[in-house]
């Protein structure tokens, strides 16, 4: 396979977590008093691929060159490429937040799906995260709703007010 993008290609982005990672098995360090971010994140190499998923990131790449954005912090990058490549998931570039940026995901991602638009055609994207994906919409993207992962009220408590993944 070939990992150089075509430039004629459209994108079709996609989150990790909730979208192709579940991230179930993690939640219990963030139901900790103060919540255990470090074990969170160190959990992500354990996560069990999302079949919907990936199915569809691997559909989707016939058509379009595929890149993820993600509210994981910059210091996952590693662990996160890899477990891409371990699972079988498109090669593509992986759009991260820096690691002391606390914003909501709904401002972080939109920012860095903004900044990529700016030099590719954005064909979709795919998320798992209500009030992201109204972000996204609202800026003229369009958007599928990942829901194949039972709601985590606790991760979108943390997407959305505590600016973490």
């Amino acid at each position: 396979m070939n990992d150089a993008p075509d430039r004629g290609r459209p994108l079709a982005v996609f989150d990790l977590d909730g979208t192709l990672a579940d991230t179930r098995h993690r939640l219990i360090h963030l139901e900790r008093r103060p919540k255990d971010w470090a074990a969170f994140f160190a959990g992500a190499v354990d996560d069990a691929p999302l079949a919907e998923g990936v199915a569809l990131a691997l559909e989707t790449a016939v058509a379009c060159d595929i890149e993820y954005v993600t509210g994981r912090p910059e210091r996952c990058r590693r662990d996160t490429v890899e477990w891409l490549e371990r699972h079988g998931l498109p090669a593509g570039k992986v759009w991260m937040r820096t690691d002391n940026d606390r914003r909501p995901a709904r401002v972080t991602k939109l920012e860095l799906l903004r900044k990529l638009s700016r030099t590719r055609e954005i064909r979709v994207v795919v998320d798992d995260d209500k009030q992201v994906c109204d972000a996204y919409k609202g800026s003229g993207f369009t958007v599928r709703r990942a829901r194949w992962m039972e709601s985590a009220p606790l991760l979108e408590q943390a997407q959305d007010t505590e600016g973490r993944t």
